[in-house]
């Protein structure tokens, strides 16, 4: 096992499994260098036989669900009673109250510290977690207390101290010696004592189905990001380009993918206003001239909305700025280069149909004394000016009036 955590719920499912097993089940932390972080740590102690490699490491079990180390303000609660505490050992007194009123201030303080710090929804997922690690490590006989400052105190150890704390069982080289090492050890299998006869079996790899590869991909943060965005460019091309298809098909198709693997990471649904805000904004710059607002308004809202995304701790449940930037950058590029074709198109002249002829010039067919005929772009049309003009003389066009036209010398 190598892992940074998981999902609450999901690590619950896999301990019920291993508690419930009807065959001995033995959790090996590898190769070296790996970990088992947060949610690794309960699944190695509901193992029967729970081993580590040489320079792994195990623990920092605290509930992410609580909000990262209990929250900003019990870390800020924390951070104010260190320094106070530092304070008051280094003084070798307690802060002097000069008056009544700043003793006053000081009650006031401490209550509000009590108020913030009461988070019952904290406390209630705290206890419970504390709590169900306490029946895995005493089931399995490992160190309760360890357990427990594991999930409260973030406690993480090396192998060996993991080993000298009795957390787990054995060091193992590779694969072949913890199957050496667990030769002839009894393990409690569902109340009954069981012993085991490893040291000659047989090693059968179940490596990932092909289905299993695919979702284990797309649930990756970066990829499903990435599916998100393609899928909401190729909406966006469908939107101003009606009637291709491919690109609505294959971004409503990664658009899905997305939402598939947005349901088992830890998403952010404010994060995801955002980024919808943004696009909106990106969109509505398309519809909209704003000189520029919408699209940095956007720009803005889409990359916080990046960033945001994903709650957890771990770099490694976080969207990498490697792929928010050129996402948003080129999401942002494609906006302005249609908005600057719609404003030059809007800013070109007219060329075709009646005000396409403002400003054509022509060649008078008969002399006009008020009225009479002109030839524009190989057409004969009726004519009027305000002065005579002689056959053959050029001509400039004026003004349109259905079949009409007003014109002027040139």
């Amino acid at each position: 096992m190598d892992t940074p955590g998981g999902l609450l719920e999901s690590t619950r499912a896999i301990v019920k499994q291993i508690m419930n097993a009807k065959v001995p089940i033995a959790v090996y932390v590898a190769p070296s260098g790996s970990r088992a972080g947060s949610a690794g740590v309960f699944i190695t102690l509901a193992a029967h036989v729970a081993a580590m490699a040489p320079s792994t490491n195990i623990g920092a079990a605290h509930p992410v669900a609580v909000g990262d180390g209990g929250g900003p303000a019990k870390k800020l609660i924390r951070r104010i009673k260190r320094v106070m505490k530092d304070d008051e050992s280094s003084s070798g007194r307690k802060r002097r109250i000069d008056s009544k009123k700043d003793l006053e201030e000081e009650s006031a303080e401490e209550e509000i510290v009590e108020e913030i710090s009461s988070d019952p929804m904290a406390d209630k997922i705290m206890n419970d977690t504390v709590a169900w690690v306490t029946t895995i490590a005493k089931s399995r006989n490992r160190n309760v207390e360890w357990a427990k400052k594991a999930v409260t105190e973030s406690f993480s150890v090396t192998e060996e101290e993991a080993l000298k704390e009795h957390i787990i069982d054995m060091i193992a080289a590779d694969l072949k010696d913890l199957l050496s090492q667990m030769e002839g050890r009894t393990v409690d299998l569902a109340g009954i004592p069981t012993q085991l006869h490893t040291a000659e079996a047989d090693i059968v790899s179940l490596p990932m189905s092909r289905r299993q590869e695919f979702l284990a991909t797309i649930t990756n943060p970066n990829i499903a990001y990435l599916l998100m965005m393609l899928g909401t460019l190729g909406l966006i091309f469908e939107f101003t380009h009606p009637g291709v298809g491919f690109p609505g098909i294959a971004g409503l198709i990664c658009l899905l993918l997305a939402l598939y693997a947005f349901q088992a990471l830890p998403v952010n649904y404010a994060a995801i206003a955002l980024i919808l805000l943004g696009l909106t904004l990106l969109i509505a710059e398309i519809k909209i001239i704003s000189y520029g607002l919408l699209t940095i308004g956007g720009v803005i809202s889409l990359t916080l909305g990046s960033l945001m995304l994903f709650e957890s701790p771990d770099p490694s449940i976080r969207v990498s700025l490697r792929f928010i930037l050129p996402s948003v950058i080129t999401l942002s590029a494609i906006v302005l280069f249609i908005v600057q074709r719609v404003w030059k198109a809007q800013r070109q002249r007219v060329t075709t149909g009646a005000e396409g002829l403002i400003g054509e010039i022509g060649i008078a067919e008969t002399d006009l004394n008020l009225e009479g005929k002109v030839l524009v772009m190989g057409e004969l049309w009726d004519a009027t000016s305000t002065q005579s003009i002689p056959r053959g003389k050029k001509v400039r066009i004026r003004q349109v009036d259905r079949l009409h036209l007003l014109v002027e010398p040139l």
